[in-house]
């Protein structure tokens, strides 16, 4: 198939503003369901509210625009109830680690098989650049106009603690890397967390002054390292990118699917 197979070009162009990292990630998920082979009418793809919640309308799959948040709570409604489906749950920062934190967690823990993508841009970027919980201590935004004191949540380390049995992180800088991780998070028999860090250069990069997409792109390059690198023992600030968990645990449709059957029989 060709790539443009995979998206519904009546909606196109696309809303999302000049030099948003998120084409990048729509390219790189569309690349990995090429090359693994999946067929459109097996995939539903759950978003919710936000700039990143967009992609959903322009994958030509099953797919839901819900709530701000629930993503997840809807996809694993869909999950146990069709559990043959891939599922694809693409999220922003807010929207996955704010109001959604607590489904994002439990969906950890629970290990169900989808896969979730959280577009890291450190902004609530379609309600008007209010800071997120990635946004970080020292940042600016329109609600944090004499700077953000908050801390930020680090996407991996909370993916990793609750129990998803696949965790990566890579940035819109690293387009093959994109591909490549998501690819590996899809074919993953478990709860997989792909981050990717994205730039937003009309809210973020602006208030922060981050300069243009390419230059926050470029501060990606410099910023971050392969996972265990020398870099990385040269200058602990770095942030690493890579696959960092990868692990075999029972499936939850799977292990429901047990009880069942365990009901039905009657012990």
């Amino acid at each position: 198939m060709a790539l443009t197979d995979y998206i519904r070009e009546r909606f196109f162009p696309h809303i999302w503003c000049p030099g948003c990292g998120h084409g990048i990630v729509l390219n790189g998920l569309i690349r990995a369901i090429e090359n693994i082979g999946l067929k459109k009418n097996d995939i539903v793809m759950v978003s919710g509210i936000g700039c990143s919640s967009r992609i959903a309308g322009y994958m030509d799959f099953h797919t839901l625009h819900t709530i701000h948040g629930r993503a997840l709570a809807f996809a694993i409604g869909v999950k146990m109830s069709r559990p043959e489906l891939t599922l694809l749950v693409p999220m922003g920062d807010g929207d996955a680690l704010s109001i959604g934190g607590n489904h994002f967690i439990h969906a950890c823990r629970r290990n169900i098989d989808m896969t979730a993508i959280v577009m890291n841009n450190k902004v609530y970027g379609m309600t008007g650049g209010q800071y997120s919980p990635l946004s970080g201590y020292g940042t600016m935004a329109t609600t944090a106009p004499y700077t953000n004191i908050d801390q930020e949540f680090d996407v991996v380390n909370i993916a990793t603690a609750a129990g998803a049995t696949f965790v990566a992180r890579s940035t819109s800088y690293h387009v093959q890397q994109v591909t490549d991780v998501i690819e590996e998070a899809i074919r993953h028999k478990g709860f997989s967390v792909v981050e990717v860090m994205s730039q937003c250069p009309t809210y973020y990069g602006r208030k922060n002054k981050e300069g243009s997409a390419v230059e926050m792109m470029e501060k990606f390059k410099t910023t971050t390292t392969p996972i265990g690198s020398k870099a990385k023992q040269a200058n602990p600030s770095l942030i690493e990118r890579g696959i960092f968990v990868k692990k075999e645990m029972p499936e939850y449709c799977a292990e429901y699917q047990k009880i069942i059957e365990r009901a039905m029989k009657g012990n």
